[in-house]
């Protein structure tokens, strides 16, 4: 069994920065990929970003350039970055994990649906 506990959300201007951690209950290294989504009022919950256990990483459009997602094993904590926020940007964060095996160092999920453990989620609020 894994927990995540998000942290670092709140409340920022538009044009500023958070850092979003996510911190597992086990070592990091075995889980194969974490996740940060993102749902905001009245709409789905949407991919952030992803990293493998390798650090391969994916980011969705809006969020390239702009975010940087990354994993510290030692601390077992993996990270968003966000910088030049916007207000649409607004949204209840969470992360997720998968866990697989061993062996998929590189593997990210495609689908949502492929991640067994998920955080409580951090507001994120950005103001005009």
């Amino acid at each position: 069994q894994v927990q995540l506990v998000e942290s670092g959300g709140g409340l920022v201007q538009a044009g500023g920065s958070l850092r979003l951690s996510c911190t597992a209950s086990v070592i990091t290294f075995s889980i194969n990929a974490i996740g940060w989504y993102r749902q905001a009022p009245g709409k789905q919950r949407e991919l952030v970003a992803a990293i493998s256990r390798g650090g391969t990483t994916n980011y969705v459009v809006y969020g390239k350039g702009r975010f940087t997602i990354s994993r510290d094993n030692a601390k077992r904590t993996a990270y968003l970055q966000m910088n030049s926020l916007k207000t649409e940007d607004t949204a209840v964060y969470y992360c997720a994990a998968v866990t697989l095996d061993s062996s998929r160092n590189f593997y990210i999920p495609k689908s949502e649906t492929a991640y067994n453990y998920w955080g409580q989620g951090t507001q994120v609020t950005v103001s005009s």
